[in-house]
């Protein structure tokens, strides 16, 4: 990342997170890591990084913020509220942050509905994985195969 310039960001962005529903408590973060630490997602992917969002977010990065594709890696579990120390619903904050990119037009308006639906069909596939490893067959296999191929077919 190239240096950040505070006084090119949006030094208010952390105040209209803040005013919303659900994140009033995010300026709290003191970036202990601990959703990082928690989260599935983290697990998996290098580049999320939950604490990583609240410190752009609260350095008014704000055009960085809302076109990132991390927004919507996010697989809303609450694993990183159920521990974080200061209360932070990262959770509620990421549909927020979600919220303002499509309304800001960052994000085409479908995209939310679109991602909806695909934590549904990865809750599904899970499910579908699961009872294929307790209970293996052909048929779970055809199955898990179709559900795959099917969701790789779907264009958003």
């Amino acid at each position: 990342m190239d240096k950040i310039i505070l006084s090119e960001m949006d030094a208010n962005f952390k105040n209209e997170i803040a005013a919303q529903p659900g994140a009033e408590h995010f300026k709290r973060c003191f970036t202990c890591g601990t959703c990082t630490a928690a989260c599935p997602v983290a697990e998996v992917n290098d580049e999320y990084d939950p604490r990583k969002i609240i410190r752009m977010a609260i350095l008014g990065m704000k055009d960085e913020v809302l076109s990132s594709d991390v927004l919507w890696m996010c697989s809303r579990c609450y694993t990183c509220y159920a521990l974080c120390p200061q209360g932070v619903k990262f959770t509620d904050v990421m549909g927020i942050l979600r919220d303002m990119a499509i309304k800001q037009g960052y994000v085409p308006k479908e995209q939310d509905k679109n991602v909806r639906e695909l934590d549904k069909f990865v809750q599904d596939l899970r499910c579908h994985l699961i009872d294929g490893k307790l209970h293996p067959s052909k048929d779970n296999e055809k199955k898990i195969s179709e559900m795959i191929n099917k969701e790789l077919n779907n264009k958003w």
